[in-house]
Parts: structure tokens; sequence; C-alpha cells
């Protein structure tokens, strides 16, 4: 079981590194540290800090979005990084975000997800193999451009900086094409709505994934999300957590397109997930926080004294999982998480 340590970055108002836990998590034998972006701070500055302030610890995005950078640009950057870093550490977790995001904020056409996502990969993939000037005909992403207002003079080019290592991509998803798309394509899989059932739900649209690709390959990941919090208060700390799920499971993306929703409803809390954004849209904020269900939050994290934490850690921990991304702010969690799962620190 691999773990990794998430930063919340991407929901903050200014930039803060824990540094102090990102540096123990890196002598504990963490696999990875994760950071995301919604519309503030980006994804991959702070891995470029990072990659100065770390030794062996994987740099990883959760996600980026795919709109927001064209894939020569994110590979540009993910292979500079690396190169900061010493060479294969980075992991290009990719997603598609949501309309309200993609078309309010990056000013570019929902369009077809699904087929942006494999035309971004595919071109990731030549600019990071660099065996050849990257050419590429896809349904919603090509190069070089040949569309509206070119001058049809577009060269196929190979990037002049070559790789450190082997940059890895990951597809976020919680939908059966992406999810299919991830194992086909993909080098891991970072699921949305991934709960006690997962693999029941998930696992069809996975194998296949991996049937078109031939097999599943040996070293292909799948790492969910954990919350850990040390305290007595176990009732506080799961009402703590409910006003943030319900501002995302109610109010983040439209009444039509919200996939915090969705994954709400596929972790088995559909009637829970319909009436919290029902009530956050009707502007009646206090009652869709008051409706979360402690049950959901608790599920998917663990609060408590260190002893319930060890004492519930693989009852919470989804079969087909190989790795989970801690959310804490504490550095006993995460030397209990190393303890309990045997990570190979210094």
């Amino acid at each position: 079981m691999k773990l990794g340590f998430g930063l919340e970055l991407y929901r903050a108002k200014a930039v803060e590194l824990p540094l102090d836990l990102i540096t123990a998590a890196d002598r504990l034998g963490f696999h990875s540290v994760w950071t995301a972006e919604a519309y503030g701070c980006d994804a991959l500055s702070p891995l470029a800090f990072l990659a100065a302030h770390t030794r062996r610890i994987k740099l990883a995005t959760g996600v980026v979005q795919v709109s927001a950078r064209t894939p020569a640009a994110t590979a540009m950057q993910a292979m500079t990084i690396d190169h900061l870093a010493g060479g294969n550490r980075v992991i290009i977790g990719l997603g598609v975000s949501g309309p309200q995001i993609v078309e309010g904020w990056y000013g570019q056409p929902w369009g077809s997800p699904n087929r942006r996502l494999r035309d971004y990969v595919a071109i990731m993939g030549q600019v990071l193999d660099r065996q050849a000037p990257v050419a590429y005909d896809g349904a919603e992403l090509s190069l070089p451009y040949r569309g509206p207002g070119a001058l049809g003079e577009g060269k196929a080019l190979k990037s002049i900086l070559h790789p450190a290592g082997r940059v890895e991509i990951w597809i976020a998803s919680g939908g059966p094409l992406n999810t299919s798309l991830a194992a086909e394509v993909a080098d891991g899989w970072l699921p949305m709505g991934y709960g006690a059932d997962g693999w029941s739900i998930h696992g069809p649209a996975l194998e296949r994934g991996w049937e078109r690709r031939g097999g599943r390959p040996d070293d292909f990941e799948i790492m969910g999300n954990l919350t850990v919090e040390i305290t007595d208060d176990v009732q506080a700390a799961l009402d703590a957590k409910k006003p943030l799920t319900a501002m995302y499971v109610g109010g983040m993306g439209s009444e039509d397109n919200n996939f915090h929703r969705d994954a709400m409803a596929r972790r088995g809390f559909p009637e829970a997930a319909a009436r919290i954004q029902e009530l956050w849209l009707a502007g009646r904020k206090d009652e869709a926080v008051a409706a979360v269900p402690d049950e959901y939050i608790d599920a998917g994290a663990l609060f408590g004294p260190a002893a319930r934490i060890r004492h519930r850690w693989d009852e919470v921990i989804p079969a087909g999982l190989t790795g989970v991304i801690l959310r804490t702010d504490s550095r006993e969690a995460l030397e209990i998480a190393a303890s309990v799962t045997g990570a190979e620190g210094e």
C-alpha cells in the first residue's frame, strides 16, 4: 500500500507549504506528494519548489486541468520539474474539471472531455518519449495546428530538452468512459467517488480499458484519498468537514453537471447528494450542511485517537486501491500511516 500526502493549496488564499510535513513524509518513505488546482494556485509551480526541498518522494498533480494548458506545455513543465528533482520523480495527474471552470475560467469549450483526454495523453506521450517530431491528428487536439486562423506554417517539432527520467501520466475520473480510458492509456488512475464498493462499480470500466491495452500493466496504480485527524472528539471532526463537503456537492458545478454530487451518489448516498444540492442551490446552505450524513464523512476518513485510527485502517481502505493519498495536518498521522503500511523510511 503506497502512501501519498495531499496538499490543499488549490483552495487556499495564500501559498503556504507545510514543508515540515512534506519533508517528514519524504523521510518516512511516502510514495508521493500531491498538488491540485481549481482557479487559484496552480498545481505545477509548487512542485518545482518542492524539488529543491525533498530527496526521493515523487512530485505529483492530482490534478492539472487539461483545458488550462496545451499538452505540449504541460509536458514541458513536467520535464523541467523532473530535471530539477533529479529524474524519475514526476507524476502528472490529468483531469477535465467541469464546464463552469473550463468555459468560465479558461474560456475553452467543454466539447468532448473523453476525446480531449485521449488526445492530450497521446500528445504528451509523444513529447515525453522524444522519439520523433510530434505529429498527431486527434478528434479535439492536433499538432501541428491546422484549424481556423492557422497560417498553415506549423511544423512538427521535437523537444530540445531531453527527459531526465520517466514522467508518469495518470488520469482522474469518476465516470466509466474516462475510467476505461485511464486503464487503456495511462500509468495510473485517481478515482472520484471510490467507496467501499468502488471495485464493483468501477472495475468493469477498468477491465474494458485493460483489455484494449492487452492486459493490466504490473505497475498500474490506483490511489484514493483518505482524511486522517487525530482527535478525542470524533463528532466535532465529522461536523467540521461538512461545510466543505456541502459546498462541493451542492455548489461546485451546475445543476446538471456536478462531479462531486455524482461522486457522493456513487459512494452509496444518492438521496443525500440530491438533497444537499437542492438545498444549496436554493440558498439554504446551513440546511445543506446539516444534510451531510455522518456516515458519508466517516466512511472515507479516519478520525479519533491514534488507537482508533490504527484499528480502523483496514476497515476504511477499499479493495482495489494500491495506495492512498492522506489529507492531514498532523505529523503523528503520517507516522501512524507509515507504521501501519510498513513504509520504508530512512
